[in-house]
């Protein structure tokens, strides 16, 4: 499948976080990929071990980044079904047809756009997503596309981050930067939009997916440790580079460059005590969250 541009699959409010997946995010998740796909990855697998797929389903992957998870469900599914795996970054999508058709994966296929505006081309039986449905300005409109691209009672299974407080890796590395640095109201560096942490809260997501037809939202909270590095320098660069204290050093520049040093110290003061023999591994949490088409 041939990928679209983004101006015919991006919705106006979401075209900063698409440029910003499409290059910063992009390089940096290239960058740190063995700790953030990887990472990201064993909460996927439990999300498909707990709520699996059928064989002969047609599944759609949402934010399927690498390609990774696509994969995982194109297996899953085979013989007589097929995964194909979306992704609003055209640098993502690339990626993953190329190492799909590496792995010798037939029944898979990607395309390009915003889940919010684009024709997803179902009926899909089973909707999948790993951290991919947290960043649409209009969450409402993208779960009711997906849900007009799903089948009667075919099955929703979405994994998205838990509060900040159940994931102080993350915390702790933001409020040493905001001890310091304020995002700007204005600033040329593109956001990656509402921000990972957009749906953790399980009332608002649960109403949201019962105005667009879904039924019986269940929530599973699943913990697991997060690997932030093989040591401690390396748990302070990732958390530099992707994630809510990455953004704000990032649109602050210059101001955030010049005290670098400073912060590093710091967020390395707060990670120390996840640091474990073979590496550094803070708690993770996330939601589970499973819902049947209506």
């Amino acid at each position: 499948m041939e990928s679209a541009s983004h101006t015919e699959t991006v919705a106006p409010e979401n075209e900063e976080a698409a440029e910003a997946w499409s290059g910063v995010l992009f390089d940096r998740f290239v960058e740190f990929r063995d700790l953030m796909a990887d990472g990201l990855a064993r909460f996927g697998v439990q999300a498909m071990q707990l709520h699996p797929p059928r064989e002969g389903d047609r599944v759609l992957d949402i934010g399927c980044g690498f390609g990774d998870s696509t994969q995982d469900l194109a297996r899953l599914v085979a013989p007589g079904g097929g995964a194909v795996g979306i992704d609003v970054s055209e640098p993502f999508v690339r990626t993953a047809t190329g190492e799909a058709r590496d792995a010798g994966i037939a029944n898979i296929e990607f395309m390009t756009g915003d889940v919010q505006v684009v024709e997803l081309q179902g009926p899909f039986d089973y909707v999948f997503s790993r951290m991919g449905v947290m960043f649409f300005a209009n969450p409402v409109a993208a779960l009711r596309n997906i849900r007009e691209s799903m089948a009667p009672g075919g099955r929703l299974c979405l994994v998205v981050w838990r509060r900040k407080l159940d994931n102080p890796w993350v915390l702790r590395a933001q409020q040493v930067v905001e001890r310091y640095l304020a995002e700007p109201e204005d600033t040329d560096e593109p956001k990656c939009g509402p921000g990972p942490f957009s749906m953790q809260d399980a009332d608002t997501v649960s109403h949201q997916l019962l105005i667009v037809g879904f039924a019986r939202p269940t929530f599973t909270r699943c913990d697991l440790p997060m690997k932030l590095g093989d040591d401690l320098d390396r748990a302070v660069a990732m958390n530099m580079a992707i994630g809510p204290a990455a953004e704000i050093i990032r649109v602050t520049g210059e101001e955030a460059e010049s005290i670098r040093p400073k912060l590093e110290r710091e967020i390395r003061e707060v990670l120390e005590d996840f640091q474990e023999p073979d590496g550094v591994f803070g708690p993770a949490s996330t939601w589970i969250i499973t819902a049947t088409a209506a």
